[in-house]
């Protein structure tokens, strides 16, 4: 069982008037926590090569 780090942080996206609407991460060595701040119980824990897999991914998309 993976343990959830607690050094949780919002996305950049997230202003002022965004804060309690937003995607959370937190980084551990070796995984990623992702949870929504309205849901803060549900996590979502992926390998950290997973992940970065996906932001690569979600940035040539952008492209």
């Amino acid at each position: 069982m993976t343990t959830t780090p607690g050094n949780w942080r919002k996305s950049s996206y997230s202003g002022e008037g965004d804060g309690n609407d937003c995607v959370e991460i937190a980084n551990s060595p070796t995984h990623v926590a992702i949870r929504d701040s309205k849901t803060p119980s549900a996590t979502l824990t992926v390998p950290t090569e997973a992940f970065s897999t996906f932001v690569k991914a979600l940035k040539i998309t952008r492209a």
